[in-house]
């Protein structure tokens, strides 16, 4: 088996990303974008996807943290997509249904190949809330867009319940990363690419 990992940079006019990973780590981070929570969200993916994952970020925040949000979900997802390989061997999909407190979120991965995310649930208003002074909510949904799109996952993520923006938020990447690390696990009973299309 190789080793399934990445190093890519990005650099544009409104950020600049160092980003590595290991697929098969042990959830170990150091991740820096210059947008606290969402150092809190990317430091919860990789520690319960057991994912390595070390992030160096900078950008326009001064404007607002939306472009450098974007760009390191671009990155990440782009990170995962070359890391995966050929997919041979992978569980391909996983769910999760994840608690925080009151908030509850489930969360469903397939490895598809195919970029598709459903999303929902979030209580009205969600998308407006500052959490932590700075990070709009609604850049919870577009960080999985970002990341679906480019990694190739089909991605289905549900709010079932919650109250409290932080610990929905949370509770939506938690579940994410516990979707995602049943789906890419090396499964011994699978031999070659888990698709009846030979390809992912």
């Amino acid at each position: 088996m190789t080793n399934r990992t990445a190093q890519l940079q990005r650099a544009t006019s409104e950020s600049s990303i160092e980003l590595s990973l290991d697929l098969d780590g042990t959830g170990a981070s150091d991740i820096h974008t210059s947008v606290p929570f969402y150092d809190h969200l990317l430091t919860a993916f990789a520690k319960h996807s057991l994912t390595d994952l070390t992030v160096r970020a900078s950008g326009d925040t001064d404007i607002d943290v939306h472009h450098t949000v974007e760009d390191v979900a671009i990155v990440l997802g782009q990170a995962i997509r070359k890391a995966l390989g050929d997919k041979a061997g992978i569980s391909r999909y996983g769910d999760a249904l994840v608690p925080l407190d009151e908030a509850l979120v489930q969360a469903v991965v397939d490895i598809s190949g195919r970029p598709y995310l459903v999303h929902g649930g979030e209580p009205a208003g969600f998308e407006f809330h500052l959490i932590g002074g700075h990070f709009t909510g609604s850049m919870v949904r577009h960080a999985f867009e970002a990341i679906a799109f480019n990694a190739g996952l089909t991605v289905h993520v549900t709010v079932v319940g919650g109250r409290d923006p932080h610990h929905i938020a949370e509770a939506e990447f938690k579940a994410f990363a516990r979707a995602f690390r049943q789906a890419k696990a090396l499964d011994p009973l699978v031999s070659g690419i888990p698709s009846t299309k030979g390809a992912l």
